[in-house]
Parts: structure tokens; sequence; C-alpha cells
């Protein structure tokens, strides 16, 4: 069980803008601050099902929106598959191996260099949270490259 101190916080922060505090948005939210990890919205339901299964899918998924609003999660698409939700403490940015599927987190500082070029020099405002960026981890690298070298290479 998660300790009180950040749900009641979340709690707090909902009402005052307004939301109210069911039975349902409290085990949202316990789920997701049990777990800590990136969850999509069917994994996160079926936490929640474990201890009420009355909880629709469509009501995690509203309240994730409201959460994402107050800025309690975010969520982010690690390549093909669904959205996956994760709690928005620690600002991080997401590297996902095209070949296995190894998803890495950076600070998101570590872009910070990107982001003043792309302001000064193209006058835009990289926002890539939401997204992860594409590439190959150190183990699928030397084969994708391989690959690549293959394709580009001249035919006779």
């Amino acid at each position: 069980m998660p300790t009180s101190e950040p749900l009641d916080r979340v709690l707090e922060l909902l009402r005052l803008r307004g939301g109210r505090v069911t039975t349902a948005r409290r085990a949202i939210l316990q789920a997701l601050l049990l777990h800590r990890e990136h969850l999509t919205a069917e994994q996160l339901t079926a936490e929640v099902h474990v201890v009420h299964p009355d909880i629709s899918e469509s009501t995690v998924y509203r309240f994730l929106d409201d959460l994402e609003t107050l800025g309690v999660v975010d969520h982010v698409h690690l390549g093909h598959g669904p959205a996956v939700y994760h709690l928005f403490e620690d600002r991080h940015q997401h590297l996902v191996c095209e070949s296995c599927g190894q998803v890495v987190e950076i600070p998101a500082k570590t872009l910070d260099p990107l982001r003043a070029v792309l302001s000064s020099q193209f006058r835009f405002e990289l926002e890539a949270r939401h997204f992860a960026l594409p590439g190959y981890c150190e183990g699928c690298a030397p084969s994708a490259r391989a690959t690549a070298d293959v394709r580009l290479a001249p035919s006779d």
C-alpha cells in the first residue's frame, strides 16, 4: 500500500481544482502509486480490478486524463503499442531500441543542448516527453549497422 502522503497530496490537488474524490479515483491513484512503473491504461485497469472489479476501463482513462491535466501523470508512446502512463515526479526522456524494445530512461536535461540549438537556430521549442526517441541499444547496434551497410552497398 502506498504511503498516504503522495495520495493525500494528489487528492487535495484534485479537490482544489474542483474534482470529486470517489472510491474509483482513489483506487486508480493507489494502484498507480503502488506500481510506479510505466503502465498502460489496460494494465492499470487490471490492477484496479483485483480489488474493485466494478471500475470500468473508461473510468480509468478519464481519470488518467484528469491526472495528466493536473500534472500528476504523463503519458508516453514507447513505440507502436499503446501509450503508457507514469507519475510525473521526475522529468525524464525515453529511448527505445527499434530491435529488442528495450526502454532506457534518461534525465530530461540530457536534451537541453538540442533544445537550445532548436530554439536559437530554428525558433522551435522541443517538447518530446510524449514520445520515445528510437534508436538501437548497445547490444543491437552492431547488427543494425551491418544490416544498414548491406542495404546501402552498391549492387553489381
